[in-house]
């Protein structure tokens, strides 16, 4: 594959003082040449958002800029896009870590969730890293790790990931 013939990097969607910004590992490679967020046919995030009752109506994938409707960001921490999040070096995630947490200081959410536990993990360098409310905030926002709605992730069902999801919805509609 050439430079050339490689997906681009997403871009993000993100707007100053959003109530909360989802935050993936890195784009797939169909979310990447399509230019939307969880492309991937077997990627969960659109039924999972509206079932854990972020959006009243499923979102589209191309139609993902919608979210800013409702208050959410989207953005990754590494913007090369791969076939898998593992396909990503732990030094690569490090060296993304100081440039991201400077982002999302400067877009300045009340809520961050990170999805999946493997970035959170090589930024901050803990590995006991634990689901749902994090001890310590991430750029000055309220840190979460939610199940990775990829559907490479068989450890979570919809039921699970739908639970999960709605916990933070419920203490996001909670936060002045």
């Amino acid at each position: 594959m050439t430079d050339a013939d490689s997906p681009q990097s997403l871009p993000d969607i993100l707007a100053p003082g959003l109530p909360l910004i989802f935050v993936g590992i890195n784009p797939g490679i169909r979310a990447a040449s399509t230019g939307h967020h969880f492309a991937g046919r077997g990627n969960r995030f659109w039924r999972v958002m509206h079932l854990a009752g972020f959006t009243p109506g499923q979102i589209r994938p191309e139609d993902d800029r919608t979210v800013l409707r409702y208050g959410y960001g989207l953005t990754a921490v590494v913007s090369r896009p791969t076939a898998r999040a593992a396909d990503l070096s732990r030094s690569e995630l490090e060296l993304a870590g100081d440039d991201f947490r400077r982002k999302v200081e400067r877009y300045a959410p009340r809520h961050v969730a990170f999805l999946g536990k493997m970035a959170l993990a090589a930024i901050s360098g803990t590995r006991s890293i634990h689901w749902g409310l994090q001890t310590e905030p991430f750029g000055g926002a309220c840190a979460w790790v939610l199940p990775n709605p990829s559907g490479l992730n068989r450890a979570f069902d919809l039921d699970a990931l739908v639970v999960a999801y709605r916990e933070v919805r419920i203490a996001v509609a909670s936060t002045p």
